[in-house]
Order: structure tokens, then C-alpha cells, then sequence
């Protein structure tokens, strides 16, 4: 992740405007699409990450060819947004900007380290990296109208399916059917109202005049927001737990919050700015932690449940609608993939799972050692919203890798479709507006291969 922003980065700020050549600038522009131009920088400037990737094959002039293509699809779709009155409020653009600088300065460890690594201060990032965003929102409008109900139909599937070449059909990784019963053991009374004390302590110090930020650094049980001084950055209302949105949008600039209750723990809260519907907050969260006893009563009762099904005493799927703690009960104990929400996982998707997800944390070493229909003894665990917890996880299925087919990876392949489906209309809407658009291209470029013909002849 953080080379992929460092890389990000570079693509910003590496090439501004292309070196100085004896007193001459040779930036220059090579393509204009309405009122939208590219200049060669643009160009170059992507060139560089792709080397920097490793990415750049066959000759630099072609590869400046391709991207030159990607550049003049994306100010089509931005010419389209002009004549469609198509804009993105300033708001959201403040908001994602505020987003991203959070990420960009949580990867590198501070503001500071952030300015000294490309030698700007942040508004002066902030500056470059506005209007860079703002395209990409205009654009994802766009891309969204241009897809936008494009479906396909099972017979389309079978006949895209049908239509692949027998040798370029992909093998499919290994994938798992994983399920679990989980036991979450309570937080006592006891442990909240300690909580709650300490929390209210720390608002007492805020009130007499220490600063929110300093205590969120200090006390905050939230790493992402608390290396902020507990700012969240300007968020729309459907963001935050229901519980939290309901005081932070009521709140005041500056006003701090009295101890607010959600399932991820006990917060104070005081609002930074208001912008229409959005708001800008700093919160430190406290988390009530759940009591060793607690923990063991929950390892030893899932023990026993796990030795009734070894015995043959209940099935899985039983054992797991009675005794469950877990939403997963309901849909047979399935670990669903929680970017496809498919109930197949493969390794490298689980591995990929466990860097986002607390409650994926291990699983992939886990599964690694059971054998299919074998249950796992109590595993520990963190649930999503951050308590800790125990599971019995069991294999319910192994596909081994195999050759893409229809029975066993329709969904996979429906996606496939899907996809080709939309390049298809987004090839279809380019050779449509580019016949209507004003596009002129520098004569550096008139040899290049394009996949459509962006000028008349």
C-alpha cells in the first residue's frame, strides 16, 4: 500500500512542468478535446510511473501512444460532463481531498515527514492534487452514466463463455467454503461504567483547557484517527454509526459531547466545522474490554460444542444456529468474501482480506492446517467491531485449482461477461462522441496505433 501512494505521488509532483533545457521550457501542448487540453508533462509524467512499475513494454514511443489514448478517453468523458452540466460541489472534492491527504500522511508517519519527502507544504499539495481529483469525480459520473444498467443475461453468459478460445481460458486459484460459530462473550456492566469514568475524566481535563488533540494522541483507542489528534475529516451524514451522527451533526463548532455509546465503544466528540452537510470532527474512542473469565467461559463452552459434532451429535449447521453469537449463523455459518460477497475464498483473497477486516485476521493459517470437514479447535478472535472473541472454523469445501467452467465458476465467469459487455459500450459511446467532439493532435503523435480514430480524415 504505501508504495502504491508513493507512487501515486510521483505521478503528482515528480514532473510539474518538464526540466528546463538551456532556458527553454519544452512542455507544450499535444491534444485537445473541447476545451480541455494535454500537455506533453501529462504524458511524460505517467510514462514514469509506469517504468517506475515496471509496467513500460515495446517502445517508449509506443507506450506514450497508449497513454496519450487513456488521456484523450478521460477529457471525452470530461468535454461530455461540460456539455451534460455534469459538476461535483466543491464539498465532496474538500472532503475526498481531506481523505486522501489523511492516508498519504498515516503512510508516511506525519505532515511533516509528507512535506519533507516532495519538498511542499500541505496547502501547496493540497493545491495540486484538487484539481487532479475533481477530474476523477467528474469522470466516475460519466464512466457510472455510461455503464449504468448494463446487464447480462444467463445465455449471454453461456454464450460469452462458449466464445473463449479452449487455450486462453484462465485456471482459477484454489477456493474455500469456510464456516464458523462464533462466541462473543459480553463486556460487564462493571468494565463499561470504568469506561465511561475514564472517558468523562479525560472531557473534565479537555473543559479546563488541555487540548482534544493532545488527549486523542494520548488516550484514543482508535489508531487511525488518533494519530490526527482524533480528526475524522469532513464526512457526510450515513457515514459514522448512527448513535455518533446523531450528536456529531447536533454539536457546535467547538462543542464537545457528552460520553456517546456505539458498537464500537464510548466516544466524545467535538465538532470541528460545518460545511452544508458535512462535518468536520475530532472524537477519542474508548473500547470496554471484554473479562479474561469471560473469554475462558466462552473457549470452553465452544470445546464442548465442538466435540458434539465430532461425535456426530449435531452437524455443523445445527451446532451453529443453536450456539452462535454471530450475524453468520443466519447464512449457515458461511465466512462470506467481504469484497465479493461470494461464499468462496480463495488464499490470496483471504490474505488480502486480513490486512482490512480484524475478524480475517489468521484465518488463512488456520484453514491452512485442517483438513476438509475437520472442525478447528476455539480459535481467538477479533470481531469487526474491534471485540474480542472465540471460533470454531471448519472447511466445508475445497475446489483445487482447475480450469474456469461454467458449473463450478459461473458467478466468476458472469463477471467476465459483465465486464466485456461494458468495454463494449464504453467502445461504442468513445467512436460515438469523438465523431462529434473537436480533438486535434499533435503531429508527434500522428503515427500512433490508436485503438479508435480520434480525428476525422
Amino acid at each position: 500500500m504505501k508504495k502504491n501512494i508513493i507512487l501515486f505521488m510521483l505521478i503528482l509532483f515528480a514532473l510539474p512542468a518538464l526540466a528546463q533545457k538551456e532556458g527553454q521550457v519544452i512542455d507544450k501542448v499535444v491534444a485537445v478535446v473541447g476545451k480541455n487540453i494535454i500537455l506533453q508533462s501529462d504524458v511524460e509524467n505517467q510514462y514514469v510511473q509506469y517504468r517506475l512499475q515496471g509496467g513500460a513494454t515495446g517502445s517508449a514511443h509506443a507506450m506514450r501512444c497508449q497513454i496519450l489514448e487513456t488521456l484523450l478517453f478521460q477529457k471525452l468523458m470530461l468535454n461530455q460532463a461540460e456539455m451534460d452540466s455534469i459538476v461535483v460541489s466543491d464539498d465532496k472534492v474538500e472532503a475526498e481531498l481531506d481523505r486522501r491527504i489523511g492516508d498519504y500522511m498515516n503512510q508516511f508517519g506525519s505532515q511533516e515527514k509528507m512535506e519533507e519527502m516532495f519538498n511542499k507544504t500541505l496547502p501547496e499539495i493540497k493545491n495540486e492534487l484538487r484539481r487532479f481529483l475533481k477530474d476523477r469525480m467528474i469522470e466516475d459520473q460519466v464512466m457510472n452514466g455510461i455503464v449504468s444498467g448494463v446487464e447480462v443475461t444467463p445465455s449471454e453468459v453461456r454464450s460469452f463463455f462458449a466464445n473463449l478460445p479452449t487455450d486462453s481460458i484462465p485456471m482459477v486459484s484454489p477456493e474455500y467454503e469456510i464456516v464458523q460459530i462464533v462466541k462473543r462473550p459480553p463486556v460487564s456492566i462493571d468494565e463499561k461504567l470504568e469506561v465511561k469514568d475514564r472517558l468523562y475524566q479525560i472531557r473534565k481535563r479537555i473543559l479546563e483547557g488541555e487540548s482534544f488533540a493532545t488527549m486523542a494522541v494520548m488516550y484514543s483507542e482508535d489508531p487511525g484517527s488518533a494519530r490526527k489528534g482524533g480528526e475524522l475529516g469532513f464526512v457526510g451524514k450515513g457515514e459514522f454509526a448512527q448513535a455518533f451522527e446523531n450528536v456529531a451533526f447536533n454539536l457546535r463548532d467547538g462543542e464537545i459531547s457528552e460520553v456517546v455509546e456505539t458498537e464500537f465503544g464510548f466516544h466524545i466528540i467535538q465538532l470541528i466545522e460545518r460545511r452544508d452537510d458535512m462535518v468536520n470532527c475530532r472524537h477519542i474512542l474508548l473500547t470496554a474490554k471484554v473479562p479474561v473469565e469471560a473469554l475462558e467461559k466462552a473457549q470452553n463452552e465452544l470445546d464442548s460444542v465442538a466435540q458434539l459434532i465430532r461425535n456426530g451429535e449435531k452437524t455443523f449447521e445445527e451446532a451453529c444456529k443453536e450456539f452462535s453469537d454471530d450475524d453468520s449463523k443466519n447464512n449457515g455459518g458461511y465466512i462470506t468474501n467481504a469484497g465479493t460477497g461470494a461464499n468462496r475464498i480463495s488464499v490470496a483473497d483471504l490474505q488480502e482480506l486480513e490486512n482490512y477486516y480484524p475478524e480475517f485476521k489468521n484465518l488463512s493459517f488456520v484453514i491452512s492446517r485442517l483438513e476438509v470437514g475437520e472442525v478447528s479447535d476455539p480459535v481467538p478472535m477479533t470481531t469487526n467491531d474491534k471485540k474480542d472473541a472465540f471460533r470454531l472454523v471448519m472447511v466445508k469445501k475445497k475446489i483445487e485449482a482447475h480450469k474456469a467452467n461454467l458449473k463450478d465458476d459461473y458467478n466468476l465467469i458472469q463477471s467476465w461477461a459483465l465486464n466485456a459487455k461494458k468495454q463494449q459500450v464504453q467502445r461504442d459511446w468513445i467512436r460515438n462522441k469523438a465523431g462529434k467532439a473537436y480533438i486535434r493532435i499533435d503531429e508527434n503523435f500522428a503515427d500512433c496505433d490508436f485503438d479508435f480514430e480520434w480525428t476525422k480524415k
